[in-house]
């Protein structure tokens, strides 16, 4: 059995994996490089050749584990993609979005380039269009939790929750390797952290030979810099107050969801102001209509706010865009506002658009409320660039720049190592992914120095044989 890191390697996006043996090949995640310093391997052809895949199982629906499914399959993939029923709901939506803004982006910057007479690093063409999206979805296959589920000759996989956002799951696959033995491979994909609303808390890891795990935060600990409500309760009510907007750049699949959720507690409250509260994000409102079909995902305590009146994601002044008319009407707004808008790291979409009208103004707000990755427009505003460049044009960074801590949809340190903790005997090899690559290394340390584990920071398209 041998594995090959395709993506997510001493970096923390394109997550993608080949578990192969004598028998059969699988891809474990097909996701985007949304890293500046990435950005080529979007539109290189795989490694290894689609068409020599048996099935495609996925973590969860994120773009960075998902993304570049409609490229793999228009690459000669024609196999089914396993996932959780959530994930296949919600990959529909994300693939369609990204497919949207792909050919959005590419025809702004054609037009852009050839204003400007020059031609672009990356060629004025999507990756992929809407017609690539739709023909991804018949492959989708959705299981259920914890039921085995034979995906390849000798592979099968169990999905487990991983409690990183709705229809997140950890993989167990058992391998048959034509030999008589059967071997076990943990795939963490993300893990979440313990007591966040809404969805459930991750299921620990099962005994393996050989575990996969992220390390997004593997090397630091999520400081409790207070109540997530009380902090947006400040920097909302403040800036409103000062007559500005506040702008927050939001990921649609989770991240949304937690800030409606934490709003509509505010607003429920009457802790913030009767204003307009913008849902900007066509994705953003169907992932929401999605998680209320599978609500049966949900915890304990948000079933018990449904049913004490403050059900979350619905609640006054919330103002659910969908079309492009309705957002360019956001900013000709004339009072102060609530913006959530996607992308969360500020790379595409209609939070630039956003971004561009408000932050020249020194009465307005933009809110970080995730992980910026490095090279993004979000990074650059977040770390204090005086000067950002939006669509081509330089603009000047004015606004109050704020960051609201606790919504990681990522464990820390101590989560990792609480969700790898039961695992005994220890497993053969231990190889860190998902994580820049001091922070990977640095998990690597404590798991060798705490467990005595052998670990490894693979390198991207290295390989290794599992015996």
């Amino acid at each position: 059995m041998k594995i090959t890191f395709l993506g997510a390697n001493r970096q923390v996006t394109g997550s993608r994996y080949c578990l192969e043996t004598d028998r059969a090949r699988v891809l474990i995640d097909c996701g985007m490089f949304q890293e500046r310093p990435y950005l080529d391997r979007n539109w290189a052809t795989c490694p290894v050749p689609a068409s020599d895949f048996d099935a495609v199982v996925l973590t969860h629906a994120h773009i960075d584990h998902c993304g570049l499914l409609p490229r793999f399959v228009k690459d000669g993939f024609h196999n089914s993609i396993y996932c959780t029923r959530p994930t296949a709901d919600l990959v529909e939506i994300l693939l369609k979005d990204a497919a949207r803004i792909q050919v959005e982006d590419a025809k702004y910057k054609a037009k852009r380039h050839r204003k400007e007479g020059r031609q672009g690093k990356h060629p004025p063409v999507p990756l992929y269009d809407e017609q690539d999206a739709e023909a991804t979805l018949p492959a989708l296959q959705g299981v259920t939790y914890n039921q085995p589920c034979q995906v390849a000759p000798g592979m099968s996989v169990t999905f487990h929750e991983a409690g990183h956002i709705l229809g997140s799951s950890s993989l167990e696959l058992n391998v048959d390797d034509g030999t008589g033995s059967t071997k076990r491979i943990v795939f963490s994909g993300d893990v979440g952290q313990w007591n966040k609303p809404i969805i459930r808390d991750p299921v620990p890891a099962v005994n393996t030979d050989y575990l996969v795990m992220e390390s997004t935060y593997g090397d630091s600990l999520h400081e409790d810099h207070g109540d997530i409500g009380t902090q947006l309760a400040d920097v909302i009510n403040s800036t409103i107050r000062d007559g500005g907007n506040v702008i927050i750049p939001t990921f649609a699949v989770e991240r949304a969801q937690e800030l409606m959720y934490y709003i509509g507690q505010l607003a429920h409250d009457d802790r913030i102001p009767d204003v307009p509260i913008f849902l900007d994000s066509p994705m953003a409102v169907d992932v929401t209509e999605t998680f209320y079909k599978h609500r049966d995902a949900f915890d304990e305590a948000t079933w018990n706010a449904i049913g004490s009146g403050k059900a979350p994601l619905r609640f006054p002044g919330l103002r659910l865009v969908r079309s492009t008319e309705d957002s360019k009407r956001i900013n000709e707004f004339d009072q102060p506002c609530v913006i959530m808008s996607t992308a969360g790291m500020c790379n595409a979409g209609r939070i630039k658009h956003h971004l561009r009208h408000n932050i020249v103004r020194e009465e307005c707000a933009v809110v970080f409320v995730g992980y910026q990755g490095v090279g993004t427009l979000g990074r650059e505003i977040k770390e204090g660039s005086r000067e950002v460049r939006i669509h081509g044009r330089s603009y000047r960074v004015r606004a109050r720049i704020a960051s609201i801590y606790g919504f990681s949809g990522h464990g820390d340190r101590d989560d990792l190592l609480r969700w790898s903790g039961q695992l005994d005997p220890a497993p053969k090899h231990v190889f860190l992914t998902h994580g820049e690559e001091p922070v990977a290394l640095a998990l690597a340390d404590t798991l060798r120095n705490k467990r005595n584990w052998n670990v490894s920071v693979p390198h991207y398209l290295e390989s290794f044989t599992l015996e």
